[in-house]
């Protein structure tokens, strides 16, 4: 579960929403961002990692991503391929966060939605 005032929630939201068609859609109890009908992130939590975000991160850089503490793989999620990011592992460099977000959102992303995020 979470709240709407939990921390870095507010950010990644915002960080999420700039992308083009981008919503959010709560499912499973917490908020899922999504290109058209598509997940590109969500918000989760749990014991360990209480603030994290769930990302598709991009095929030649997971490996590498995983010798860095802050990253982990998700229940549930992890055998697709994906990642979480903590958010309370270290400060969050939320360009950073931008830059993962960006990643996922482009491997599920219509060309339409490509288009019009490559157009800014």
């Amino acid at each position: 579960m979470y709240s709407d005032d939990d921390p870095y929630l507010a950010e990644l939201r915002a960080a999420c929403l700039r992308f083009p068609e981008a919503a959010e859609v709560e499912a499973w109890g917490r908020p899922t961002f999504r290109a058209g009908k598509r997940i590109f992130a969500v918000f989760e939590g749990n014991d360990d990692h209480p603030f994290a975000v769930i990302f598709k991160p991009e095929p030649a850089e997971r490996a590498a991503l995983l010798q860095d503490p802050r990253f982990y793989v998700p229940a549930y999620y992890g055998p697709s391929g994906w990642l979480s990011f903590d958010f309370t592992a270290a400060d969050v460099d939320w360009a950073e966060v931008g830059e993962l977000l960006d990643g996922s959102y482009r491997q599920v992303a219509l060309k339409r939605m490509l288009k019009a995020l490559d157009g800014r």
